[in-house]
């Protein structure tokens, strides 16, 4: 379940969207909040169904599927009254559509198109007539524009961009004129959110420095803003003004607490933190703090991470593991464990995860670093990041395991035959095997967008090169134990990427486990998975501190 949104005239009820066994379809369905009853309202077939924005009145609400040809994500509106009558009101070309924001007119929609991590597109729909148009240049290449409200004025719009600029910068548009102001030319990093006081006077947003959050407040008429000082480091999620707009509610996480609600008072600045959220037996004066740490790669290049250590209570070289984000355009920040504390607290192994290039957050150079025929650059920061690992003295370079997710499982695998005498095992969740065989298989939905990253296989030259590099195809300099995990229900990465890595490892003879959940998607979500695969990886942290495989037999025959 995801998404939900209240009614906005008595909140009587909320839509939600809510998918099957992790396979990411998510139908939508009314929570009648006095019954508990929840009613489908969808077509509950093979569509995605998200962005539910309602109309002002609550009579209904637009929304965004894929139910007309699984591809492409076309607007529809829903009388919530008569979801039978359900109609579209926007077919488009592509699966990169979503809905930016409704005007409180209720005539006119924000309609955002992603082409990439690299390039997305704003339109106007005028409701009235049908008409679609242009609020951003649609030949802009390489130019990412999302986010889009309505300000005061409706012929005025917020949004954040990166045109003309390395990073992307909260800006305004006058839509008449096509004017655009920038408003944090003097900040050099992302703004990642915004939100309004329901008059429009004043403006929250959030900055992404380096992994770390940062949250200012804006004067809409002077456009002067300042940072929001003594939140602890952390990230931010969702940011919200109440009705009245005397105070700001946001949450977050830190090294210490998973995602708690905090209020804050725009008169007083007081900071008022509303939650606790529950830690079960671990104790805060357990947890590692991170440590932002920066290498440089093979060619001069500088990465960054963090760095987790492992308890002080333990003596001697710290093994360590390398956790790779997925994406490959997400980032990993300066936040909470959670259930990797026992890895640091209880096991001693320190843990770093690095934003190797194409990871978002530094600038649109830096994200695009990793493109097509540039794929394998990634895998070396990893190279240069086991050198970096050599060179601390706490930390023991004979011990070292890579682990990741999604696109990052990729990397696992890459870096598992590139520097297969440097590392001890690897554990690769959902990860992509060969990318051809994975465009092929992905949901049509998300292939055009994922052949902008990856590369298009359809052209010889990138096909032959994705052959090239592919792990799969690689798996006789794979030398080292290996856990594959996966969701059989994975829309995104499909379960053919394991199997097809896992069968390969078996017939050469390599160390390989596999799990397989039946009831999941593109990663866990269901507790008795995530535990037993943590028993599993504990298992596996055996080869860690082991000065043979030979007990691996035992696994290899049991778990594959």
């Amino acid at each position: 379940m995801s998404g939900g949104k209240y009614e906005p005239t008595k909140g009587d009820y909320l839509v939600y969207s809510k998918d099957v066994g992790g396979n990411e379809f998510g139908q939508l369905y009314s929570l009648n909040l006095k019954s508990l009853e929840s009613t489908l309202l969808t077509d509950g077939g093979k569509s995605q169904n998200s962005d539910v924005t309602w109309k002002k009145d609550g009579s209904g609400f637009y929304f965004s599927s894929t139910k007309r040809n699984g591809g492409d994500r076309d607007i529809y509106y829903m009388d919530i009254n008569n979801p039978k009558s359900t109609k579209p009101i926007l077919q488009v070309k592509g699966g990169g559509w979503g809905i930016g924001e409704l005007s409180s007119d209720g005539k006119k929609l924000l309609v955002e198109e992603s082409i990439s991590a690299n390039e997305s597109h704003l339109w106007m729909l005028d409701l009235e007539t049908s008409q679609l148009s242009e609020v951003t240049n649609r030949t802009d290449k390489s130019i990412v524009q999302y986010k889009s409200k309505f300000k005061a004025n409706p012929n005025e719009i917020w949004f954040v961009t990166d045109k003309d600029n390395e990073f992307q910068r909260l800006a305004s548009m006058d839509l008449k004129s096509k004017k655009i102001t920038y408003y944090t030319s003097a900040i050099p990093w992302d703004v990642t959110s915004y939100t309004q006081t329901e008059d429009k006077t004043k403006l929250a947003f959030v900055t992404n420095e380096g992994g770390v959050n940062k949250l200012y407040l804006m004067d809409v008429v002077s456009k002067k803003f300042n940072e929001v000082k003594n939140i602890p480091i952390g990230s931010i999620g969702s940011i919200t003004f109440t009705k009245n707009g005397k105070s700001l509610f946001f949450n977050q996480s830190t090294a210490d607490s998973s995602s708690d609600v905090y209020q804050l008072n725009l008169t007083s600045s007081e900071i008022v933190r509303w939650t606790e959220s529950e830690l079960g037996e671990m104790q805060k004066e357990d947890m590692s703090k991170p440590k932002l740490i920066e290498w440089k790669s093979f060619d001069k290049m500088k990465i960054s991470g963090f760095y987790y250590p492992a308890s002080a209570k333990f003596s001697g070289k710290r093994p360590v593991i390398i956790q790779i984000h997925g994406g490959p355009e997400s980032q990993s920040a300066a936040s909470f464990l959670g259930p990797n504390n026992y890895y640091t607290n209880e096991m001693g192994i320190s843990i770093i995860y690095p934003n190797v290039r194409g990871s978002s957050g530094f600038g649109k150079t830096y994200i695009a670093k990793d493109n097509g025929f540039l794929r394998e650059d990634s895998v070396k920061d990893i190279g240069a990041l086991i050198d970096w690992i050599a060179m601390q003295p706490e930390l023991d370079k004979d011990r070292v395991m890579i682990m990741g997710g999604s696109y990052g499982g990729y990397m696992t695998l890459a870096t598992a035959f590139h520097f297969a005498d440097r590392i001890r095992c690897s554990v690769d969740i959902v990860g992509i095997s060969n990318f051809n065989t994975f465009l092929k298989n992905t949901e049509e939905y998300r292939r055009d967008l994922r052949r902008v990253e990856y590369g298009d296989e359809r052209n010889p030259k990138m096909y032959a090169f994705l052959d090239k590099i592919a792990p799969l195809n690689n798996t006789e300099k794979i030398k080292k134990p290996m856990f594959i995990i996966q969701g059989t229900n994975d829309p995104r990465v499909p379960l053919t990427e394991a199997l097809q890595m896992r069968d390969k490892l078996k017939t050469q003879g390599n160390t390989v486990w596999y799990l397989e959940a039946k009831d999941e998607g593109h990663g866990f979500k269901k507790n008795q998975m995530w535990i037993f695969s943590v028993w599993q990886l504990s298992s596996l942290w055996k080869l860690i501190y082991s000065t043979n495989y030979e007990y691996n037999r035992y696994y290899r025959n049991h778990w594959s």
